[in-house]
């Protein structure tokens, strides 16, 4: 009871910090919106099913394909200035809410990363997930091709990901054993492997050279409600999974015979972690490139403040991710000249990183 109390008690305070980080970056921009308009825009999207109806969106032969269609109507219905719900809706919320569930996903996967390897410094792309992202991204700028059902760049991207870490995990596991510092060994590998791939096919990029240095970089320019539509659906599912099985992984901490002692499947809850964490992140990879840091310096920062039980430190993380990277973008496009987010998340993330390690010891997890 005590812990269902303190991480909604702290699930609700960084709601509310999330809710007014994403308020303020929407105001902010060339175009300055009053806070107040930016709340009157959010409210007004808030909307509840009013009528359902069926019918038939077409025919397989003799078999009719069912279609519903569900109709909302809105909860509010403030006045809001034309120019201003054009800037925040089609503009700035696209990538304002792109980033906070890229981040939610990033925050989840290094804490699981970091409970998995027991070890402060893992995080989302010691599996390869990262590097193989990037070498499909990369692949596909240099040398364009169709890909089925239109997918383009992130299905280049996310096929990359999960192709990496699903080989790390083949290359590390042997008579259905996966130990751990085999598999960090084959991500590190794979990684660097990887890397020098990514080095190659840039030196045949050409005219590409910019857009993929970019890509590297991490972005959150090219938001598009569509690519907001499909991680807000992916995401949150995948860590509710990891969320189910906070227990199993408080419990690995204290090693894989203890476990096993306890009655935890132990393999196949390593398989489901690594899985899952594999698909969240390469769910916000795809769509934002390489983004460092967040998976990193976000578990152990909340480790800090929350403790090292997974029930609490997975949701508070995840939360906090969020708020980061839409903090992190917001600072990356009031510049001057607009940087790639993952450049303002390692000049941020490693100065502070650095900082914890000189005021607190990092201890192994």
């Amino acid at each position: 009871m005590r812990t269902l109390t303190r991480t909604a008690g702290w699930s609700a305070a960084l709601c509310c910090l999330l809710a007014v980080v994403v308020t303020a970056s929407a105001a902010l921009g060339p175009v300055r919106v009053p806070p107040v308009e930016v709340a009157k825009v959010l409210l007004n999207g808030v909307a509840v099913p009013a009528s359902v109806e069926f019918g038939v969106r077409g025919a397989i032969g003799p078999l009719l394909v069912p279609s519903v269609d569900v109709g909302f109507a809105p909860v509010f219905t403030y006045p809001v200035e034309d120019l201003h719900r054009q800037i925040v809706v089609n503009i700035r919320l696209p990538r304002i809410l792109l980033g906070a569930v890229v981040g939610f996903g990033l925050a989840a996967a290094g804490t699981v990363m970091q409970g998995f390897f027991r070890n402060p410094m893992a995080d989302p792309s010691i599996i390869g997930v990262s590097s193989g992202a990037a070498t499909g991204a990369v692949a596909f700028l240099v040398f364009p091709a169709t890909i089925p059902f239109g997918f383009g760049l992130q299905g280049a991207a996310f096929s990359g990901a999960l192709l990496a870490a699903f080989g790390v995990y083949a290359i590390a596991t042997r008579n259905g054993h996966t130990p751990v510092a085999t598999l960090l060994l084959a991500g590190v590998a794979v990684q660097t492997f990887l890397g020098a791939v990514i080095s190659y096919l840039q030196l045949q990029a050409e005219n590409n050279l910019r857009e993929v240095v970019a890509w590297l970089m991490g972005h959150l320019g090219n938001a598009s409600w569509d690519e907001v539509r499909v991680t807000v659906v992916a995401v949150p599912l995948l860590f509710l999974v990891l969320l189910a099985y906070a227990r199993d992984l408080n419990v690995l901490l204290l090693g894989e015979e203890e476990a096993r002692g306890l009655g935890i499947a132990v393999e196949r809850t390593k398989f489901v972690l690594l899985s899952v964490s594999a698909l969240i992140t390469a769910a916000g990879v795809a769509v934002t490139g390489v983004i460092g840091f967040v998976g990193l310096i976000i578990p152990h920062m909340l480790r800090l403040v929350v403790g090292p039980d997974h029930r609490i430190l997975l949701p508070t993380a995840a939360l906090a991710g969020a708020s980061f990277l839409v903090a992190a973008d917001t600072v990356a496009r009031l510049g001057a000249a607009e940087l790639p987010v993952g450049v303002v998340t390692a000049a941020v993330g490693a100065p502070f990183f650095l900082f914890l390690l000189r005021r607190r010891e990092v201890h192994e997890l």
